[in-house]
């Protein structure tokens, strides 16, 4: 153990974890007052304020023990194992209530820089760390969860090297936040454009079957991942809500073989859209240059015809509400979760304009998806360099003394 290896019981000040179940049941929740954090809010280094649970003052106060302020520290405990976040000095609220899925952490901020610790829990060694004390069986949760926490042993420098690490991380993250603003505000340009020309223009309300072609999956097996492979299959997790397929965000690789066989019908490249069925029914996004994949299961390959050049188009009307409700229209409601039919997505009804106002919606759509489609890649280059700093960077290997703070 080196002169700087702590366990967090040393520099931890007070935890708690989430209340029982029976403590906060959905009839607990309010449209507006408390917030609670959830799984939802942990998807990154920051709690976030995407809140949609609330209870009231008087129902949190009750359980306050499991209220966590800002510069705490919020882990889950079952479900999604390894989210870990911090709930940061700006944010919209000064307290949030646990779910009964999280614990909370404050530590000794003389000690400890909060984001330092976060950063390195989301490294491969930190994040090992925490779901060394996962259940090997049933539900995925941790065992004893606070009490294994404090035993974790760790690095922790003194509080200006932390810093001074800790602001490296917070720059890159900085620009990666710049570009989700930049992409936010470009796909609503793209949306009002497409608004613009359907109240402007006449258009007809074609079957997607007219200008697409509709591949399924159709396999049912997962093949068995290979670590030091090059071929990728595509997971629900690469499908992301703003229409980028990301396949940096889930990288399952599998053999050739396999691979071979998964793209006898169609392996998914620069330009296709790909739609998933269940779970989160009618998510899509469009595949990047440079794609070339395999589509794993629950999902749904649509391709332009060939003789279409209107990428964006595609894929702006696909993230459309008038697409969305399209899709609401034609997905089977089952007994335990609905589906989106492969046979009813060739009837979804797209908005089909005149060949030279059809021209003119892409020349203004195009640079518009091919912006967001940059911004996203350089994203994944900063997540690389992110992951390969930060061992570096809190081993000692790369010195931070001359960073100016």
């Amino acid at each position: 153990m080196n002169s700087n290896t702590i366990t967090l019981e040393e520099v931890i000040t007070d935890m708690a974890a989430g209340p029982f179940g029976s403590n906060l049941k959905v009839s607990c929740f309010v449209g507006s007052g408390f917030p609670i954090i959830d799984g939802a809010n942990l998807k990154g280094y920051e709690v976030t304020d995407n809140l949609t649970k609330f209870v009231t003052e008087e129902k949190a106060r009750s359980l306050s023990r499991s209220i966590a302020k800002r510069n705490d520290v919020v882990v889950t405990i079952s479900g999604t194992l390894g989210q870990i976040a911090y709930i940061p000095f700006d944010s919209q609220y000064e307290e949030y209530l646990c779910s009964q899925r999280q614990f909370r952490v404050s530590f000794d901020t003389d000690r400890v820089y909060v984001p330092y610790l976060v950063f390195y829990f989301h490294t491969y060694e930190g994040q090992q760390k925490i779901l060394s004390f996962a259940n090997q069986t049933g539900v995925p949760a941790l065992s004893q969860p606070l009490k294994n926490f404090k035993r974790i042993e760790m690095n922790l420098p003194d509080l200006d090297t932390q810093k001074r690490i800790a602001s490296v991380i917070e720059t890159i993250n900085a620009k990666e936040e710049e570009n989700n603003k930049i992409n936010e505000n470009l796909a609503e340009q793209a949306q009002g454009v497409l608004n613009h020309f359907m109240d402007q223009y006449q258009y007809q309300l074609n079957p997607l079957s007219d200008i697409a072609v509709v591949i399924d999956c159709l396999h049912s097996k997962k093949p068995s991942a290979i670590d030091d492979s090059t071929y990728q299959l595509i997971q629900l997790d690469n499908i992301r809500d703003d229409g980028f397929l990301d396949l940096s965000a889930c990288r399952y690789m599998i053999s050739q073989a396999d691979y071979e066989n998964w793209t006898r019908k169609c392996e998914i490249i620069e330009g296709d859209c790909v739609i998933t069925n269940v779970g989160r029914i009618g998510a899509v996004s469009q595949a990047p240059y440079g794609t070339r994949a395999a589509m794993g299961r629950n999902m749904t390959c649509i391709r332009l015809k060939s003789d279409l050049q209107l990428q964006a188009y595609f894929i702006t009307v696909l993230l459309s509400n008038h697409m969305r409700r399209q899709i609401q229209y034609n997905t089977d409601e089952g007994t335990i979760m609905g589906a989106l039919n492969v046979k009813n997505i060739p009837k979804l009804l797209f908005p089909i304009f005149g060949a030279s106002v059809m021209s003119d919606l892409e020349s203004i759509l195009y640079p518009l998806r091919k912006q967001i489609e940059y911004n996203n890649i350089q994203n994944q280059t900063l997540a690389q360099l992110r992951d390969a700093l930060l061992p570096r960077l809190m081993s000692g290997e790369l010195d931070v003394s001359n960073i100016d703070l």
